[in-house]
């Protein structure tokens, strides 16, 4: 971004390389920017086999947002996919776009894509400014 007193706070220079899985567009936290809050995107892309995400529960003594958009422009809400995501001990089965609340102390995950037919893009965000997520992206 431009050389001024705040443009240095408008990231611009994305990661623009693909792995088996998808592609992690930006991971923002507190080692980036002094005071940042975790912030993660990643585009998922199809996949012939189920892929998993993020293999074993955790917790965090701060709250998280999880988020799964599909990318069909004649329906928001279709995810073009099926993600497993599991809350405390129990699995959840997602196929519309969403936003999930992980409460603090809430153990969450695993994270399995089952099935993706087209793009997911994939936002986290906690106020923590140290963490910097379990993804293996």
């Amino acid at each position: 971004m431009a050389e001024t007193k705040f443009g240095k706070y408008i990231v611009t220079d994305l990661n623009k390389v693909a792995d088996s899985l998808g592609t992690r567009v930006y991971c923002l936290h507190g080692g980036v920017f002094e005071g940042a809050p975790y912030v993660d995107c990643a585009w998922f892309w199809p996949q012939s086999k189920e892929v998993v995400v993020v293999d074993k529960g955790h917790t965090h003594d701060f709250g998280e947002v999880v988020t799964f958009f599909g990318s069909n422009p004649a329906d928001p809400t279709d995810l073009g996919g099926e993600i497993e995501f599991w809350l405390g001990d129990e699995p959840h089965t997602i196929t519309k776009s969403c936003v999930i609340f992980v409460p603090k102390g809430i153990q969450h995950c695993p994270l399995i894509l089952k099935k993706v037919t087209r793009p997911i893009f994939h936002f986290a965000t906690a106020t923590d400014k140290n963490y910097q997520g379990p993804h293996a992206m």
